[in-house]
Order: structure tokens, then sequence, then C-alpha cells
């Protein structure tokens, strides 16, 4: 009963996305919603690729047939394929994944330049379309709200709160950690640009911290602000494959945005 339940769900959604934007008719959509944990990946890769491709694949649908004039795809920092180097991935660097959720989000990312070259193609704009399609990559966003599991502040707060000990992974893991306000500039810019017919904006688009720091830095920093928190490093030789080196080049964003990480500063 569930898997037809999922199934009568699937092949309604994208009737169900249509009606909704020609009833709203909106001028943008901002496509955020995804499948976004590593380790629930592996453990149902199906719901993260279901989620992942083919929801963004309905929602494109449903943004090509009520004639929507911007589209601000939001994939992830980890759609580039990861070689483990210290230098920060580029917006023309080579696509990959190696969990299911990294796959997927480069699959989204694949399928959004598809139809951009395909329906939304910007030689065409203007002629046998209205529509401009940007995608944004970043990723280990913080801030309020998320209580996710296998989020690290959530998982710090939730166990100083409640007198336990944390267990951290991947201490010596880097990431470009940034707080939420700062990727949500950053994706409410390119909007912007792309409501205001700029076509060259219509691309590939990195919001990245230029402060990549491992995750027993950022634990250190919160106990730092409250001692209450304490931690212990978790030992696995079955752990799931989880990148070591992961960061963004966003000088693109920098320079032709003009958008810098303003709570950087703030660390």
């Amino acid at each position: 009963e569930e898997i037809e339940s999922a199934d009568m769900v699937s092949e309604f959604l994208p009737t169900f996305f249509s009606f909704i934007f020609k009833k709203y008719k909106p001028d943008i959509v901002f496509h955020l919603a995804a499948q976004a944990l590593v380790r629930e990946s592996y453990s149902n890769p199906v719901l993260t690729y279901e989620t992942n491709v083919m929801g963004t694949l309905k929602v494109l649908e449903a943004c090509r047939n009520a004639k929507v004039k911007a589209i601000v795809n939001i994939t992830s920092d980890k759609v580039y394929e990861n070689r483990e180097i210290f230098q920060g991935y580029k917006e023309t660097d080579k696509l990959g994944g190696y969990d299911p959720y990294s796959s997927s989000k480069a699959c989204a990312d694949i399928l959004a330049k598809s139809y951009r070259n395909s329906y939304f193609n910007l030689k065409l704009y203007k002629n046998t379309h209205q529509t401009l399609l940007a995608t944004c990559r970043a990723g280990n966003v913080i801030g309020g709200g998320d209580w996710a599991k296998d989020r690290l502040i959530s998982d710090l707060v939730i166990c100083a709160n409640s007198n336990k000990i944390v267990s951290i992974r991947n201490p010596n893991a880097i990431r470009p950690w940034q707080h939420v306000l700062d990727a949500l500039s950053g994706y409410l810019s390119l909007g912007q640009k792309l409501l205001e017919e700029k076509k060259e904006f219509a691309t590939s688009w990195n919001f990245g911290s230029k402060n990549s720091i491992t995750v027993k830095e950022v634990v250190n920093l919160s106990k730092k602000h409250w001692d209450k928190i304490d931690f212990k490093i978790f030992n696995d030789a079955n752990q799931l494959h989880e990148s070591t080196i992961l960061k963004l080049n966003s000088l693109k964003a920098n320079k032709l945005l003009k958008w810098e990480n303003i709570w950087d500063d703030s660390v």
C-alpha cells in the first residue's frame, strides 16, 4: 500500500505543480527542496534520487509550462567531483558525487543545465521563451531552525542542553561553513538579476565561505561560547565515506554580484 501510495503521489505531483504555478503565476521560483543528508542517502538512495532529481525535474517542467520569468535552482557544494584538494572548486570544474546525495545533486545540476540548453536557451531568450535559469551551489549552511539529523550545530546544542557528550565523526573534515543569511543573500541577489532580464547571470554560481575550517575547529569555537558543550571523537572502521576536504571558489559571485559573506567576520 505504501508503494502504491508513493507512486500515486509521484504521478500526481507534476499536475499539482502545474496547477499551483498557473494559479498563482509566480515571476520567480526558488527551488531549495531536497533530501539533504549524506548518511541518509546511503540508507535511502531511491528516496534521495526521487526527491533530488525527479523532484527538480517536476519543478522545472511546471516552471516551463507556467512560463516563469526566473528560476533559481539550489543544488550543493557537493556537486563537484571531489579530488580532496585545498583549492576551492570553480563553477567550471567537473561535476561528480561519491555518495548518493552528492551524486543526486550533481544530477539535478546537470538536469538544470539541460533545461537551460533545451528550453531556456540564452540565444533564444525573448524569442521563443521568456525564462532565465541559474543554479546556486552552497553548502554547510548553519543557522536557526535546522534540526535535521546529523547537523553539527544542532547536535551540539541538543547534547549540551541534555548534559550529553556529542560524538564527532570526522573532526578533521574541512567545509565552507556559512550562515544561512549569507547564502540566502546570494540567492536573492542572483534572482534580482534574473528578474532584471540580465541573461548573462543565467549560469552556475558558487556561494561559499572564505573561512573554510575543520569540524573540530567549529566545535571548539562553539565550546568557547557555551562551556556545557562536550565532545568525543568517534572512530568507526565501518564508517560511511564522507569527503575530507571541500572548499568553494566564490570569486565569480564576489566580482559580478558584489556578494560576500558578511557573517564570516563575526566568528
